[in-house]
C-alpha cells in the first residue's frame, strides 16, 4: 500500500507519515521498484496505534518507549498523564471564569476589561494585604461582577478581606444573593458558612429571606445558628424553633434571646405568648439543668407582656437558688419597668386633659 493510500485511509497526512518514519516510530516495510514508500498492514496497524496514543496526550517520543520497551509499563505514564490533564483543565476553567467575568462586566472598552484583569490578579494574590488593596483601590464607575465577588467572599479566610469583599459586592449591584446562593449547597461546610454570613449581612436584598430560611435545615448547626439569627431580626417567624433551641443550648442564646425579643415585640400579643409557651415547655423539660433554665429566664425578660413574667414568677421558686435569686431580680425588673410604662401613660393622659382644658377655655374666649 503506497503513501497516499495509507493517508486517505488513516486520516495521517503523507507529511506526518514522513515525520513518523523520521522518527522511527513506523519505518514502511519495503519500497516499490520506483522507489516508493510500500506499507504493509502490520505497518498501517501501527499507525493506527500510534494515532490511539496520540489521543491519550502522550508524546512522540513517550510513545516511541511505548511501542518498542518490553519493560515500559502504563501505569506511571497514565497516572501522570491524569495529572497533567487535571492541571490544564484546571487553567482553562480558570480562563473560562476570567472571560465570563469580563463579559459579565459589559465593558466599554479595553480600558476597563484591563481594570476587571487587574481586580481579578489582585484577588488571586497569596498576601491578604494586597487582596484588600485591590478592593479598595477600585476605580470609580468602573463595573464589577457580582459573580467575581461573590465568588472571592466564598473562598477567602481572612475577615479583613471579607469584609473589603462584602462592601464592593454591596457597591456592585446586581444579583448579590443569587450569585452567593450557589454556596449554601456547597459540599464544603466552610464554603455554606462564608456564603451565610455573606447573605446574612444583606438580608434585605431581595431573595435573601428565602436563601436563608432554606438554610434553617442546613445539617451544619452554624449554618443553621447564621440563617435563625439573620431571619429572626427580620422578623421572619419560621426561625423561632431554632432560636429556642440556641437559648436551650447556649450557642448565641443572647443573640437569639434579643431576636426573639424582636420577633415577639413585630407580632401580635398571642404570638410573643406562643414563643413565651414554647421557652417555657423548654423549662418543664428533662435535661433543663439549671444552666439552661438561667439561660430560658434571660430570654424570658426580653418578652413583652403578662405571660413572659407569670413564667418568671414560677421561676422565682426554682430548687436552684440561683436560678431563683436571678428570676426575682428579673420580676422585679419587669415590675419597675410596668410601673414607669404605668406612669408615663398616666402623664400621658393628664398632659391630655390639660390640652383639652386649654382648648375649652381658647373657644370660651372666642365666643366672649
Amino acid at each position: 500500500m503506497l503513501i497516499g493510500e495509507v493517508a486517505r485511509r488513516s486520516g495521517v497526512s503523507p507529511r506526518m507519515l514522513r515525520h513518523y518514519e523520521a522518527l522511527g516510530l513506523v519505518r514502511p516495510t519495503g519500497r516499490t521498484v520506483g522507489g516508493y514508500r510500500e506499507y504493509s498492514a502490520e505497518d498501517v496497524r501501527r499507525i493506527f496505534h500510534v494515532e490511539s496514543l496520540r489521543s491519550l496526550g502522550l508524546s512522540l517520543k513517550q510513545i516511541g518507549r511505548a511501542l518498542e520497551d518490553p519493560d515500559f509499563t502504563p501505569s506511571d505514564l497514565v497516572s501522570d498523564l491524569i495529572r497533567w490533564t487535571e492541571d490544564r483543565l484546571e487553567r482553562e476553567r480558570e480562563l473560562l471564569e476570567r472571560l465570563r467575568a469580563i463579559d459579565a462586566s459589559a465593558p466599554a472598552g479595553w480600558q476597563d476589561v484591563l481594570r476587571v484583569v487587574e481586580l481579578m490578579q489582585g484577588l488571586g494574590s497569596p498576601s491578604a494585604a494586597r487582596r484588600q488593596q485591590a478592593l479598595l483601590a477600585r476605580t470609580e464607575g468602573v463595573p464589577v461582577p457580582a459573580e467575581l465577588l461573590a465568588g472571592a467572599i466564598l473562598s477567602e479566610a481572612d475577615l479583613n478581606v471579607t469584609g473589603a469583599l462584602r462592601w464592593a459586592l454591596a457597591r456592585a449591584g446586581g444579583d448579590g444573593v443569587a450569585a452567593l446562593a450557589a454556596g449554601m449547597y456547597a459540599d464544603d461546610v466552610g464554603i455554606r458558612r462564608r456564603a451565610v454570613l455573606a447573605i446574612a449581612g444583606m438580608s434585605g436584598a431581595p431573595g435573601a429571606t428565602e436563601v436563608l430560611a432554606d438554610a434553617l435545615g442546613d445539617p451544619d448547626a452554624t449554618v443553621r445558628r447564621h440563617a435563625a439569627l439573620a431571619l429572626g431580626r427580620r422578623g421572619v417567624t419560621a426561625a423561632v424553633p431554632a432560636l429556642v433551641r440556641m437559648v436551650v443550648e447556649g450557642s448565641n442564646d443572647v443573640d437569639a434571646a434579643e431576636a426573639l425579643g424582636t420577633l415577639s415585640r413585630d407580632r401580635d400579643s398571642g404570638y410573643a405568648d406562643r414563643i413565651v409557651t414554647a421557652l417555657a415547655g423548654e423549662l418543664d423539660a428533662p435535661g433543663a439543668d439549671s444552666a439552661t433554665r438561667m439561660r430560658l429566664a434571660q430570654a424570658l425578660i426580653e418578652l413583652p407582656g403578662s405571660t413572659a413574667r407569670e413564667v418568671l414568677r414560677r421561676l422565682t421558686h426554682d430548687d436552684d437558688r440561683a436560678v431563683a435569686l436571678v428570676a426575682s431580680a428579673f420580676v422585679a425588673v419587669l415590675d419597675e419597668r410596668s410601673a414607669e410604662d404605668r406612669g408615663d401613660e398616666a402623664e400621658d393622659r393628664s398632659d391630655e386633659a390639660v390640652d383639652r382644658g386649654g382648648e375649652g377655655a381658647d373657644r370660651g374666649d372666642a365666643v366672649s
